[in-house]
This record gives C-alpha cells, sequence and structure tokens, in this order.
C-alpha cells in the first residue's frame, strides 16, 4: 500500500456498510461528532482523519482493519489519544479510538492484570492497591496503559522494577490482516517482542496483561525552591543521584506555574525549581535519604507516607486536554556542565518560555534490560523533556523553537536513541530505539505489515 497518495476516500455508502459491522460510533468528516471524536489531548492538534471508529470490543477492531484494508485506507489505534502528535498526516487513515474499552480485570494471586485498550492508569492503580499491588504506572493517571506500555514506559517504581514494557505477560492484538491472536514469549513471540517497547506497528493491541508488585505505601513527594536557587538546588540534586539506591525513582526540575486558575494558590504564576522523589521503603529511612535535600531549606516541601496510586500526583500533569508542545532525549550523564547548560537555558534570567525542563533519574533495573522486549534496556543515565504552552500557531512555534535551543544545548551529553514516550514528533523509530531493535522491527515488519498499514507514533519501514 502506497499511503504517500490517498489511495481511496471512503464513500457514503462505504462509511454506511462500515457502520454496520460495528457495534460502537463510526464518525465521517462532516458528521457531527466528528471534531470532538477526532480531538487529541494536546489540543493544539489538528487531526483530520478520513473516519473515526469509536470501537466497543476487539470484534470492533477486527472489522475495522478488514473495512479499511478492502478500502485501502491505513489504521491509526488511538486510546487516551496522548502523544497523537506523533502520528503525521492522517488523511488516508482510520483514527481507531479505543476510548470505551477500559475493562480491568485484577487478579491477586498471579499478581496480574488484563487490562483492555481503552484504559487509563487510574483504572488499573485503584483497584490493585485494594489487594495491596501496584502497576508499573506512568506519571498521570489519565495516560493509556497500553500506549504507554508500547512506548516503554518509565514510572516512579522504573529503577526498582524496569520499563513497563518488561512488565507484559502477553497482549491480544488485532495483526493487519484482521486476526485477532494472543502473543506471549511462546506464541508470536515475534510480535510480543515488537509491541514490548517498540511501540504499536504491527498491529492493534485490544488488550494487555501486566504484572503487578507488592506495593502499598511508598515515601514520596516533592520540594519546592525558589527558581533563583536553580543552580544550587539542581547540582545537589544531581550529585544525590549518585547516593541513592533502586529503590529512589527522582526527577529534577524547573517550573514556571501559569497564572490561570487551575494551578493552586501558593503555585499559581510563580517559578521553582522542584525536585520530585519516591522511596519504596518506609518512612523513617525516606526521610533519611532525602535529608540532604530537606537541608537545602525549600519552601514548600509535601513528602509523605502515601498510598502508590496517589504517586500519580506528584509530577503535576494537567488533568485535562491543553494546547503544548514539548519534545524529550536521553542523556547518557548529565555531569556539572550538563547542569549548567539546562540552568543556562531554562532558569532564573533566559527568558525561557517553557512552563517545565525536567531531568529524570535512570539507572537500576531500567539499565538491566530484557531480550524480550524491542526496549528492553535504557543505556542512559537521565531523561529530558521540556514542554510549554502553544494556545496559539505562534505561541507554539516559539515553545516548539525554544525546546530545540534547550536539546540543542544538552546535545554534548546526548544518548545513543531517545525515549519513545517523549518524542513528540513524527519521528523514525530509528530515532526512539536501539539500533538493533530497530532492525529487528523492520523484518517483524515486513513479516506482519509488508503494506505499512497500521499507523505507529514513530513509523518503521519495513525491511525489503
Amino acid at each position: 500500500m502506497n499511503h504517500s497518495v490517498l489511495t481511496s476516500t471512503p464513500t457514503a455508502p462505504a462509511i454506511d456498510g462500515l457502520r454496520a459491522t460495528i457495534a460502537g460510533a463510526v464518525h465521517a468528516p462532516g458528521d457531527p461528532g466528528y471534531d470532538h471524536v477526532r480531538s487529541a489531548f494536546n489540543l493544539a492538534l489538528d487531526l483530520r482523519p478520513a473516519a473515526v471508529v469509536v470501537a466497543e470490543s476487539a470484534a470492533d477492531v477486527v472489522n475495522t482493519i478488514r473495512f479499511a484494508r478492502s478500502a485501502g485506507l491505513r489504521v491509526a489505534p488511538q486510546g487516551t489519544s496522548h502523544g497523537a502528535g506523533a502520528l503525521g498526516d492522517l488523511e488516508d487513515a482510520i483514527l481507531l479510538r479505543t476510548t470505551e474499552m477500559r475493562a480491568v480485570e485484577i487478579y491477586p494471586a498471579t499478581r496480574t492484570a488484563r487490562v483492555e485498550a481503552g484504559a487509563e492508569w487510574q483504572d488499573v492503580t485503584v483497584p490493585a492497591a485494594e489487594h495491596g499491588l501496584a502497576a508499573l504506572a506512568g506519571s498521570a493517571p489519565d495516560v493509556g496503559v497500553v500506549g504507554y506500555t508500547l512506548g516503554g514506559g518509565m514510572g516512579w517504581l522504573a529503577r526498582r522494577y524496569g520499563l513497563s514494557a518488561n512488565s507484559v505477560a502477553a497482549v491480544e492484538i488485532v495483526t493487519p490482516d484482521g486476526e485477532l491472536v494472543r502473543a506471549d514469549q511462546r506464541h508470536e513471540p515475534d510480535l510480543f517482542w515488537a509491541v514490548c517497547g517498540g511501540g504499536g506497528s504491527v498491529g492493534v493491541v485490544t488488550a494487555i496483561e501486566i504484572m503487578l508488585y507488592p506495593v502499598r505505601e511508598v515515601y514520596a513527594g516533592v520540594l519546592f525552591f525558589p527558581l533563583e536557587r536553580a543552580s544550587e538546588v539542581l547540582h545537589a540534586w544531581r550529585e544525590w543521584t549518585d547516593t541513592v539506591p533502586d529503590e529512589v525513582t527522582s526527577v529534577g526540575r524547573i517550573l514556571q506555574f501559569p497564572p490561570i486558575p487551575d494551578v493552586p494558590e501558593p503555585l499559581r504564576g510563580n517559578s521553582f525549581a522542584v525536585i520530585e522523589a519516591a522511596y519504596l521503603g518506609d518512612e523513617f529511612e525516606g526521610a533519611e535519604l532525602i535529608r540532604p535535600l530537606r537541608e537545602l531549606g525549600p519552601a514548600m516541601d509535601t513528602f509523605a507516607m502515601i498510598p502508590a496510586p496517589a504517586l500519580q500526583q506528584i509530577h503535576m500533569d494537567p488533568p485535562q486536554p491543553v494546547p503544548y508542545a514539548g519534545d524529550g532525549m536521553f542523556l547518557a550523564d548529565a555531569p556539572a556542565g550538563a547542569i549548567d547548560a539546562m540552568v543556562a537555558a531554562a532558569g532564573p534570567g533566559s527568558g525561557s518560555p517553557l512552563l517545565s525542563v525536567e531531568l529524570r533519574q535512570l539507572g537500576g533495573a531500567l539499565a538491566e534490560g530484557s531480550p524480550d522486549a524491542a526496549q528492553g534496556r535504557i543505556d542512559a543515565k537521565f531523561g529530558m523533556f521540556a514542554v510549554g504552552m502553544a494556545a496559539t500557531p505562534e505561541m507554539g512555534e516559539a515553545v516548539k523553537s525554544y525546546v530545540r535551543v534547550v536539546k540543542d544545548t544538552l546535545a554534548p551529553w546526548r544518548a545513543e536513541f531517545n525515549y519513545y514516550n517523549f518524542a513528540e514528533s513524527n519521528s523514525g523509530a530509528e530515532e526512539v530505539l536501539p539500533s538493533d531493535s530497530y532492525r529487528r522491527l523492520r523484518d517483524v515488519k515486513a513479516k506482519y505489515d509488508p503494506d505499512e498499514m497500521i499507523v505507529s507514533a514513530h513509523p518503521v519501514r519495513p525491511a525489503r
């Protein structure tokens, strides 16, 4: 399938034929609900697919793929619509929304969960906590479990338990020829390997089985310092990261809160150097671990023992769709020079328009990896992500330009590849995966989707 040119535009009778096979909703351009269902979490995006299917079941996914193949269209799966900026042009594609597929089953005896493709992390973390279990969730409760995990998945438990992609037991996936299969290490192992951190380029995942971990509470919180102290605080944090065990995951961050009502009063319109951290252990040990940072004298300190689901509030991600622009990268290391560069680019006096520039501590279990996953290990010590508001196209361009400034500033410490879930642009998979994984992924793509029918956040060109 040559998707560089629109192969066909689905006619009204064809769309009616699709509707007849789908239990969920089908929206074509011009339909009353089209604009609503095509919108992404990032409101700065303007996706205009050939049609939108809101699937209610795996059968709907099967029928959508079979229709798309017969109509000469591609299929772009989306759960919660995070990361949609990396999908590219969808004019010859059906946007397949799995938003309604949110069933979650927790199995305490085996410490696993079966999660449908539209489920958000809060759909998993809350019921899992009732059994004293935690998932390797992301930093926001409303991020989709499947998309996050297919892109690797680094959360607050990552340095202890690794990537979310390495804790997948099985997936239920509809292949590009319209067959629903179960893939694990023994059945369809190539498919299984490809979706574990390699993105969704080889089929549409309808459900995923993930491992859970015995974590009831963690010692976690945020230290806020005046922005003027960014250099002192971030240097101290960076040195501290070399001293902590794998049970600690932390973030050093420059935050500029907008003066909007959604932001709580003490933070609204103010700017801070911030340290966020979570420790898998008790309060006494946790307090001792963060004591060197506390002794810096933060303006605000929220550290306390919290239930595992509350971890998703620490990073203060927006709770509803917003217009933004951002991008990220992996750093092989972040020595003193990298901290100086970050503070110069985004700290006091920089004129930075960015809301947030963060360095996320990696290492630990993230560096150990798994041969059963396309993104099995992260050969980097820190992950950087920079983001700003893009309420108008002009604001968006200014933010994108400044994100490039930050990335260029930190380029001397850049790792071999970037993080799949932090890369907001439509870069190829070769930019966000280890080179050996990308080569193997091209072979798997050629086996299952040689016509490039499935649209993924970071495209994979099949081996020829």
